[in-house]
């Protein structure tokens, strides 16, 4: 019997996962250098993940990271940016850490791209989106 479909994946989807995963690593030490405190990595939930969760003066932080091979393409890369699967996957994290919930909560945007500092866009957008 044939491997079933989800587990055949190309060279082009295994390359964009180890990119997404480098990228992900990278952001996260470009927080940890702007005194952030890195919680969870690639927090899957039932409703979605969030790349990053991080703390920084008592406020949780929750991060999406785009990267693409163009700076150009960055304007695109926050449209593109699911708020709505974001902030559901955020609302599961804050109810599995309650002493968090009642606390001060944002969503960011981080784009990389080659040859380019990170971009970080805090505050990307809010709950309300």
């Amino acid at each position: 019997m044939p491997p079933s479909g989800s587990r055949l994946k190309s060279k082009a989807r295994i390359a964009a996962h180890l990119d997404g995963h480098r990228a992900e690593a990278l952001a996260a030490w470009f927080l940890r250098l702007k005194f952030y405190r890195i919680v969870a990595t690639r927090y899957k939930t039932p409703v979605g993940e969030i790349d990053l969760v991080a703390e920084r003066f008592g406020v949780t932080v929750f991060v999406e990271v785009k990267a693409r091979r163009q700076a150009s393409s960055m304007a695109e890369a926050l449209v593109a940016v699911n708020q709505q699967r974001i902030v559901r996957a955020a609302r599961y994290w804050t109810a599995k850490h309650p002493a968090k919930a009642g606390g001060n909560m944002r969503f960011d945007v981080i784009f990389l791209a080659p040859r380019q500092w990170p971009r970080h866009v805090i505050n990307a957008f809010d709950a309300s989106a």
